[in-house]
């Protein structure tokens, strides 16, 4: 395992309590094989994180982007703090290499893992906040989750789900919004199965499956945004 001293000088932050820094790299797994080991894992601190973050989130756009609707923060959060966002700014700054894991998990490619690295940044940001202070905390999410990346998705319109994109351009070229008409609904209660086509000024254009409707008719949105783009 690296030297935590790399770790602080590599964000510019030195912990006053050094196990709250340590803590963030216990993941659950490694405490099946330590049991007795002297701290516990880092869930709680990434269940913080996760608030911590989503206020940071919530003030910055609030902050910088005025002009934008109440609804258009909530796409923009969901699509800065998903899972794969934070799973890359972790593998950027190389929280991997800290990671405790069972010997299981780390021939499962445990630091790999896009949701066990998206936790370890969560908790990150909770041992910043706790250590110092939320503007710490919230200049560190700036440096390294929201640099450059929150730019290009509120200037490009990335934030928008295939529904949202595909109604702007049907309002734009057509003066109409599309229409989504079940297809097929089948299988189990527990695990059913729609088919969506997506219908605009009378026109068939593409379908989608998916396992809710919502999600059908997301990927037939997808994939009607393909053939008018």
């Amino acid at each position: 395992m690296k030297n935590l001293k790399e770790l602080e000088n590599r964000i510019n932050i030195t912990f006053k309590n050094k196990y709250l820094l340590e803590n963030v790299f216990i993941h659950r797994s490694y405490l099946n094989e330590h049991k007795h080991f002297y701290l516990p894992s880092n869930e709680k601190m990434e269940f913080l994180g996760d608030s911590v973050l989503s206020l940071i989130t919530s003030v910055y756009l609030f902050k910088k982007y005025p002009h934008l609707a109440e609804g258009d923060y909530t796409e923009i959060k969901s699509s800065i703090v998903r899972t794969e966002s934070l799973a890359e700014a972790a593998l950027s700054l190389d929280l991997s290499e800290y990671l405790y894991l069972s010997r299981g998990q780390a021939r499962e490619l445990g630091k790999k893992n896009k949701n066990i690295l998206a936790d370890c940044f969560e908790a990150l940001i909770a041992a910043i906040f706790l250590d110092d202070s939320f503007e710490k905390a919230y200049n560190f999410v700036l440096r390294h989750l929201f640099t450059d990346k929150l730019a290009k998705i509120i200037e490009n319109k990335l934030y928008l789900s295939p529904k949202s994109k595909l109604q702007e351009i049907t309002q734009a070229r057509f003066k109409v919004t599309p229409n989504y008409k079940v297809l097929e609904e089948k299988g189990p209660e527990h695990n059913r199965i729609f088919k969506v086509e997506v219908v605009i000024k009378g026109k068939i254009y593409e379908t989608g499956i998916g396992k809710s409707k919502k999600e059908a008719e997301e990927e037939a949105a997808r994939r009607t945004l393909v053939t008018l783009i």
